[in-house]
């Protein structure tokens, strides 16, 4: 597969595709795109493999926009909206490996029912600790 033209609309990326097909990805994935002017959003350049953008040093690959998830949910959803939140310190807090964690962010791994409500409920503990500081 191979992108004929790229554009981007509110919090999505999309792409038409050499045979016709659009699709698209939410941008939450690519925090520099994100952060981009409009101006460097459109100063890409495509390849075989994917798309580059020289000036925000990104890549985004054609195959990505196949993934099963477009759009961040669970977990994937809450690090990729709130960056703020240490991902690294909620994997040693519960004892699973930051790779793992970041592997259910990047939406490469879906985690269980399980350690979804796992991961969860340890950032409200985070939040609930931190809205006690100074009462």
């Amino acid at each position: 597969m191979k992108a004929k033209r790229v554009w981007f609309e509110g919090e999505r990326i999309y792409i038409e595709t050499e045979d016709g097909r659009t699709l698209w990805q939410s941008m939450l994935y690519y925090d520099r795109l994100r952060q981009a002017t409009p101006e460097q959003r459109e100063d890409y350049e495509m390849n075989t493999f994917g798309i580059h953008w020289e000036e925000i040093d990104e890549d985004v690959s054609y195959e990505s926009f196949e993934y099963d998830n477009p759009e961040p949910v669970g977990v994937s959803e809450v690090f990729l909206k709130h960056p703020e939140i240490n991902a690294s310190a909620v994997a040693r807090r519960i004892g699973i490996s930051q790779s793992l964690l970041a592997q259910y962010i990047r939406g490469l791994k879906r985690p269980s029912e399980d350690r979804t409500k796992q991961i969860l409920d340890e950032v409200r503990k985070i939040g609930l600790e931190l809205s006690m500081i100074g009462m």
